[in-house]
């Protein structure tokens, strides 16, 4: 009976030693970038009217990995239109989410969008700045948080048997990690 208990014990002590130690390896899974687009994408086309009068359309995404600020964005293609309207060229727009973990779907979704960039040639400055604060509020309640991936259990199942759940993640110039840390009890 010692002995078998002494054979596991020398068996789990190299695991044990590598989940003991600080900055050790730990689970990851990548969502990839074409992946994300594709989620993305499925939001979009977007339309509303804006104070009543100009018909917007937001459409074709493309697709915005900003590493360096730990965010997902999009680049969008604005057009406005309305009967008191000239004909107008599409405008540029860019929009970036934060990104969290939903464990009671488990989800990984964007949230929080902020406008970056907002491109039209041919307007004012001062006709631009005041469209930019007016797609801000509409982009925030029109796109607001959604998911853009949804783990299947096979995914998670090698990360769940170590003991271990999503704790962050980290946007890379080619897709999103997730990385694993121990359970916390809930």
């Amino acid at each position: 009976m010692h002995r078998r208990l002494i054979l596991s014990a020398l068996a789990s002590w190299p695991a044990a030693s590598l989940l003991a130690q600080e900055g050790a390896p730990r689970p990851r899974h990548k969502i990839g970038a074409a992946q994300l687009h594709e989620a993305l994408s499925g939001r979009f086309p977007v339309r509303f009217m804006l104070a009543g009068l100009l018909e917007v359309a937001i459409s074709a995404p493309r697709l915005l990995l900003l590493s360096a600020r730990d965010k997902l964005g999009a680049g969008l293609v604005v057009q406005v239109g309305g009967m008191q309207l000239q004909p107008m060229p599409p405008g540029e727009i860019d929009v970036v989410f934060a990104l969290r973990y939903e464990a009671s779907d488990r989800t990984v979704r964007a949230r929080d969008p902020e406008i970056l960039a907002l491109r039209w040639p041919g307007l004012p400055p001062a006709t631009l700045q005041q469209l930019q604060r007016s797609l801000y509020a509409v982009v925030r309640e029109a796109v607001g948080e959604f998911v853009l991936h949804k783990f299947v259990p096979r995914d998670l199942a090698l990360a769940d048997t170590m003991g271990f759940e999503p704790e962050s993640l980290r946007v890379v110039d080619d897709g999103v990690v997730i990385v694993f840390g121990p359970k916390q009890g809930r």
